[in-house]
């Protein structure tokens, strides 16, 4: 194994997108990250670092970013992945889950069957702003009878106070962005 590379390289990676869905937002695109195959190993070997001692089983994702990294993560800390899908994408009985973004609302479901009662949950999304998606997983988890055991995010905005709204559970993040 290779030794880790500076967090000013996965830095680096990020490309700020202003007015990105919309004015007055900066979209922080990983796809840069992605798309090096230093940068891409090392965040999920940095990311299992942070989430191995929470002892997941499992690991969930929201679409669509949260499947970039969730099951490369979940593969490194020896887990399942399960994914939360937007509404009507998923062919079997399903849990539902409405949420409010930075910038709008959606809604996510997950098969009912899906995470076995009792397992550990890690909930993984590559980027935390305000909280709203992992609340939203965090909610499925409780409600198919899964434990949620912490969250996991490449990039934390730490400005809009996500992870104020996810205690007491631990949050993890990779990047963490202090200001716009």
């Amino acid at each position: 194994m290779s030794e880790p590379l500076p967090e000013a390289f996965l830095r680096n990676l990020v490309r700020d997108i202003p007015g990105f869905p919309q004015p007055g937002i900066i979209f922080k695109d990983i796809t840069p990250l992605l798309a090096s195959p230093q940068g891409l190993a090392q965040a999920v070997r940095g990311l299992a670092a942070l989430a191995r001692p929470l002892e997941p089983e499992v690991v969930i994702g929201a679409e669509a970013r949260g499947f970039l990294l969730g099951p490369a993560l979940a593969r490194e800390l020896g887990c399942g992945f399960v994914l939360a899908r937007k509404p009507g994408k998923l062919p079997h009985d399903t849990v539902r889950a409405e949420y409010e973004l930075e910038y709008g609302t959606d809604a996510l479901e997950l098969h009912a069957d899906a995470i076995a009662p009792g397992s550990r949950v890690l909930v993984h999304d590559d980027l935390l702003a305000t909280g709203g998606t992992a609340l939203a997983l965090r909610g499925l988890v409780d409600r198919v009878g899964g434990a949620v055991a912490g969250f996991a995010f490449l990039i934390e905005l730490a400005f809009l106070g996500g992870a104020a709204r996810l205690a007491p559970l631990p949050v993890r993040t990779l990047l963490r962005y202090d200001g716009k």
